[in-house]
């Protein structure tokens, strides 16, 4: 891939660029490639440093996995999100294990894990922005945390739907109810349950087309 690609790509996603010497920009360009990952691979297992991903195009699923193999979705990154966790040798603060999926078929741009730490060595202002970027994200899993913890399953639902469709831009949410429930951490019989009171209530309609939103005022009372 030409460095001119990847610099205009950098220049939009790091707020450090232009302040770092050319040499490392450099640096960092030779060290990156664009990836596309096809939809159900496993791009980063936790076992190693795979680098700094930059989602191009596609979804990604980050998630935790117990001993017994149960998966707790912590965030999924959309076109434009990026991964400093999979980097754990540049945050090295980072000691438990995450993983992640390609949803869809995605593009990324991946910065090699050690280069990306070297570089950061030598300049402050990108182990700033990596340090920023990861206390973003622990926000996120924190959220998560607190709706599995402390709210009702039908608060959490309308969270999740009332998310997806701001999104997504559409009041359709075209997921099966086994996905919900793998990126709410909660099983798919429950939430076919809930979704089906939804639908007596007229706040929603299942369909084999997705989840349909009839009444966002009512899905919204229930978010609080």
């Amino acid at each position: 891939m030409g460095r001119g690609i990847l610099e205009h790509a950098y220049k939009e996603i790091f707020p450090f660029w232009d302040r770092i010497p050319e040499a490392d920009r450099e640096y960092i360009c030779q060290n990156s490639y664009m990836v596309t990952y096809p939809k159900g691979k496993n791009i980063h297992d936790g076992s190693e440093c795979s680098g700094v991903i930059i989602v191009r195009s596609g979804s990604i699923r980050l998630y935790m996995m117990s001993d017994e193999g149960k998966e707790i979705t912590l965030y999924r990154l959309h076109s434009g999100d990026m991964c400093m966790l999979s980097a754990s040798c540049v945050l090295e603060a980072i000691t438990f294990e995450v993983f992640l999926d390609v949803e869809e078929d995605s593009e990324c741009y991946v910065i090699s894990g050690p280069a990306f730490a070297a570089v950061a060595k030598r300049n402050p202002d990108i182990k700033i922005f990596a340090l920023e970027t990861a206390v973003g994200r622990f926000s996120d899993v924190m959220w998560v945390m607190q709706q599995i913890l402390f709210m009702s399953m039908d608060k959490r639902l309308a969270i999740f739907l009332s998310d997806e469709s701001s999104r997504t831009g559409s009041d359709t949410i075209r997921l099966t109810h086994g996905q919900i429930a793998l990126y709410m951490g909660s099983a798919r019989e429950v939430v076919s349950r809930m979704l089906k009171y939804f639908a007596n209530e007229g706040i929603v309609e299942v369909s084999r087309g997705g989840i349909r939103i009839l009444d966002k005022k009512r899905l919204h009372k229930l978010t609080f």
